[in-house]
């Protein structure tokens, strides 16, 4: 039995005495009627060099602006126990809204399933996002958004949702501890998937 192999290309083709020699610039050169910023080597919408904001990682400031966004939401809501609305919001379901709202992440609903998230942070590192808690007197624990530069958003049994400083006297003798439940560049992606902030 006789096999029989045709080879198909173009390296072995004899040489054609009549035929142009090919410039050593011939791939590098510009297609007639295509712009001069024309990437020959790929599609321009494709051209990841022009969409490099698609692998740059969103700046931390993008949490904070969430943040900020949904205080001017949830602004001089009062404070009720057990409330989830802007009838009446209580600190976890402040929380646990603005989470789900700004990050596409659900906190449980309670203070004390909340203290239980993620890692604990030293209040030197704190950073936006990061759930900060209290104990003042009474039976309730009391919970936060850190904002950044010493501030916190929370729904204040007096004043409603509003947002305080970490400093203040009252605060500073009732802090307790903060929890990270993602991370700032995950809360940051998060946020900017969603359009808030």
């Amino acid at each position: 039995m006789a096999c029989v192999a045709f080879l198909v290309g173009c390296a072995n083709a004899p040489h054609d005495p009549g035929a142009q020699p090919v410039p050593d610039d011939y791939f590098a050169q510009q297609l007639p009627g295509l712009p001069d910023d024309w990437d020959p080597m790929m599609s321009p919408i494709d051209n990841p060099v022009r969409n490099l904001e698609r692998f740059q990682q969103p700046s931390p400031a993008v949490v904070r602006q969430a943040l900020l966004d949904q205080h001017e939401r949830w602004v001089g809501t009062p404070y009720r126990l057990g409330g989830t609305t802007g009838q009446g919001v209580d600190c976890s379901a402040l929380v646990q809204n603005i989470f789900s709202d700004s990050f596409r992440y659900e906190l449980p609903r309670t203070t004390g399933e909340q203290v239980e998230l993620g890692e604990a942070v030293v209040r030197s590192q704190l950073q936006a996002g990061d759930l900060v808690f209290f104990q003042p007197p009474g039976p309730y624990r009391h919970v936060g958004i850190y904002l950044g530069e010493g501030l916190f958003l929370h729904a204040s049994r007096s004043q409603g949702v509003m947002i305080s400083e970490l400093d203040n006297h009252y605060w500073q003798r009732y802090y307790w501890q903060a929890r990270r439940p993602l991370e700032p560049v995950q809360l940051a992606q998060r946020a900017a998937t969603t359009g808030n902030g």
